[in-house]
């Protein structure tokens, strides 16, 4: 199965990585875009991610020009790593930047979608955070959190660590899986 698939990236560490997901998802024939955060631009490559998925690293609205999208429609959606305030912020439906905007948009229209918490154990314990995540996962969202998908948070001050065992095929995988399971009725197509 092939498919296009959109990625966005959070500041978080994992995101210098993100090549990882996109030469994973190439060997199976799908393409990506990456949309990055505001505080993701810093920790991300962007002529590197360009290179590699032919498209543009994007991160803020452009203006209408009337021209059509050069993207295919999103397959699939996979947010990682995703911080502790962008999760929070996706429970919310809140939408203060590009990015927030998109998955709001792409969750709306029902796109599989993946996020992959990278957050200590002390941010993933407080009730803002559980809440949003059972918000989300009631929304029919996949969260790779806990022993079922083998990804816990880390303890305070790890994160540098921990960064390296970042799920990036699992994240993949999962959203391979989710897509699989829609059947032949992609609702993120028009």
């Amino acid at each position: 199965m092939t498919g296009h698939l959109q990625v966005v990236v959070c500041g978080a560490g994992p995101a210098t990585d993100v090549l990882q997901l996109t030469q994973i998802a190439g060997t199976r024939g799908w393409t990506v875009a990456i949309t990055a955060t505001p505080n993701a631009q810093d920790f991300i490559d962007s002529a590197a991610v360009e290179a590699a998925t032919g498209s543009p690293v994007r991160s803020s609205y452009r203006p209408s020009s009337g021209a059509r999208r050069t993207l295919p429609p999103a397959d699939a959606l996979v947010i990682a790593p995703a911080t502790y305030n962008s999760i929070n912020k996706i429970a919310l439906g809140l939408a203060d930047n590009y990015a927030m905007t998109s998955i709001a948009e792409l969750i709306g229209r029902k796109v599989p979608t993946v996020i992959v918490p990278f957050v200590n154990a002390a941010l993933a314990a407080r009730a803002p955070f559980l809440r949003a995540v059972a918000a989300l996962r009631d929304e029919g969202i996949h969260i790779l959190l806990g022993p079922q998908d083998g990804w816990e948070p880390h303890p305070p001050g790890s994160g540098s660590e921990r960064q390296k065992a970042f799920p990036w095929a699992a994240a993949f995988g999962t959203a391979v899986e989710l897509v699989q399971g829609a059947g032949s009725t992609m609702s993120g197509r028009p």
